[in-house]
């Protein structure tokens, strides 16, 4: 196994980010969990990434509902960015939300990766990292 550089929540949810930083300290699967509680922080965070050397998450876990800028604006906004600051990004997108209408809306995204509902758990932690980084997380 190769462990990612880091993995970014956000989430404005402080219960579901301690949740799921738990499930990704326990699987370990990262060294850096790094917790953004809207998508403005989220961008900001990620702005100041622009060096090609300068790690940037390999896994953002995105929430739909937040006040502010939502996720799907996050995402908007995230298209913006410099190439090198989503390179090698893979964004998942975690929600409670039962709405067909939201996965609908998240499949016109192509910068959004994978959709499911929350709670992370580790079986659905080790899937979207199987299925997003082929052989590094292999048994």
């Amino acid at each position: 196994m190769q462990p990612l550089r880091e993995i970014l929540l956000i989430d404005d949810s402080e219960s579901d980010n301690f949740v799921h930083s738990r499930v990704i300290k326990k699987a370990k699967v990262t060294a850096k969990v790094t917790i953004k509680y809207s998508g403005e922080e989220g961008l900001t965070y990620l702005k100041t990434l622009i060096d090609e050397d300068y790690p940037r998450p390999d896994l953002i876990f995105l929430d739909i509902n937040m006040p502010g800028m939502d996720g799907f604006e996050f995402l908007e906004h995230y298209e913006e960015l410099e190439d090198v600051q989503k390179a090698g990004v893979v964004i998942a997108m975690l929600t409670t939300s039962t709405s067909p209408v939201d996965k609908k809306k998240a499949e016109k995204y192509d910068l959004l990766q994978h959709f499911d509902n929350k709670p992370l758990t580790q079986e659905n932690l080790f899937k979207i990292l199987k299925e997003q980084f082929p052989g590094r997380f292999d048994d």
